[in-house]
């Protein structure tokens, strides 16, 4: 078992009597693996803080296409880590090093598919970054790949990890609070795409689409809690206000900024996803109702007041039973290590999958499904019709996942 750490105090000046020697609670963990990073751009270099910060494993090398990315990220990464770091040339060097025990792939999604079939040759355990592949036939492919793949691939669905997740899926799954599920309502309220290299995230040809590229997260959540197949989605969405004057090279960026999703399940379940992307601040909600009560969880992220972001989980049961809500978070240094805290345990889990043990970490499958969902959904705002799921995916070559 893992003692605590009292990182406060650890780093307290106060405590900086204590030496090496005298360190128990104050010692950081042995790194027992090395890490190769591969795209050092903004998620790429939160994977690598993160890891340093949890200590189970180390940053050994890093690699990016752009040398000044590579450049930014070895310097942030000089803030906080006294390791020194190899710098690959390429990406087989970088995929095949024999002292790199697992590799990181933080590239954008369009490089995901080409980079991973390059990974995969190295046989080592791999984490490639949501969304697994920009379009279904590459996703399909990863699964199969991964079925007879001597190690594993770790999909980095996240969101999964927030605490207002965790502690919700809790509620309604373990101590089945609210009963039977029949309704999930689930929102994102957020600023525009953030800049990127070369802009790759304006493009649907490069992000996937914007229900590919940020919303599997969420269809990601919504399949869990539903527990069943989706059989029919209908959207309406596209884009009104973000980057109706942005162009790259002479192509205006495509990029919806908004959409409404309706999911039916095989079960009776019935779901709805609502996303904003011209809003001034974050804010997520999911809303899950029972036969006996209701679940509703909310994050909010005030950038522009600059304050740490909060998430509650409330338990509403009426005469069903005792009503609760909660403020939930993480350690403030976790919190804050990225995407408030689920990078952390997104990390951990990955770990505790190197070592051998079982992991709640997203499969190839579960990033294939939230793709399914999401591709039909945008399938569904370019024809105006609902998407019967069981056709799309025949018609997609996936049939074989049907259940």
């Amino acid at each position: 078992m893992s003692k605590q750490r009292l990182r406060f105090f650890e780093k307290s000046v106060g405590q900086r009597h204590i030496t090496d020697a005298d360190k128990y609670l104050y010692k950081a963990p042995e790194s027992t693996y090395k890490l190769v990073i591969i795209g050092t751009g903004t998620i790429g270099q939160e994977h690598m803080y993160v890891a340093t910060l949890l200590g189970r494993a180390s940053i050994h090398g890093i690699y990016d296409s752009q040398k000044e990315s590579m450049d930014v990220a070895e310097h942030n990464f000089s803030n906080y880590s006294d390791q020194s770091l190899m710098r690959y040339s390429d990406l087989v060097s970088a995929c095949n090093d024999p002292e790199a025990d697992a590799l990181m792939i933080c590239t954008p999604n369009h490089t995901h598919f080409e980079i991973l079939n390059v990974a995969m040759q190295s046989g080592k355990p791999i984490f490639l970054e949501k969304p697994m592949a920009t379009d279904l036939s590459d996703a399909d492919a990863i699964v199969k790949a991964n079925d007879n793949y001597a190690s594993f691939i770790q999909i980095g669905l996240q969101y999964r990890y927030k605490a207002q997740y965790v502690e919700a899926f809790h509620e309604a799954q373990t101590r089945t609070s609210i009963g039977a599920i029949k309704t999930i309502s689930m929102s994102e309220h957020r600023p525009p795409f953030l800049d990127k290299v070369g802009q790759w995230n304006k493009f649907n040809k490069n992000s996937g689409g914007t229900l590919v590229e940020k919303c599997c997260h969420y269809f990601d959540l919504i399949n869990q809690m539903a527990g069943a197949m989706p059989v029919r989605v209908y959207a309406s969405g596209g884009q009104a206000v973000n980057f109706l004057d942005f162009d790259k090279d002479g192509a205006p960026a495509d990029i919806d900024d908004h959409a409404f999703v309706v999911i039916d399940y095989a079960n009776g379940v019935r779901a709805n996803f609502t996303l904003n992307m011209f809003c001034h601040d974050f804010t997520e909600d999911m809303i899950v109702c029972g036969d006996k009560g209701r679940l509703v969880t909310q994050e909010v992220f005030n950038i522009h007041q600059q304050q740490p972001s909060t998430a509650t989980v409330a338990l509403e049961l009426g005469e069903w039973g005792a009503s609760k809500q909660t403020d939930v978070t993480y350690a403030r240094e976790i919190e804050q290590s990225g995407h408030h805290g689920a990078t952390y345990y997104e990390h951990i889990a990955f770990v505790d999958q190197l070592d051998g043990k079982a992991s709640q970490s997203a499969t190839p499958v579960q990033g294939l499904w939230s793709m399914i969902v999401a591709s039909a959904a945008q399938y569904s705002m370019k024809t105006e019709q609902a998407v019967d799921v069981k056709a799309f995916m025949h018609d997609n070559n996936l049939s074989k996942y049907l259940r």
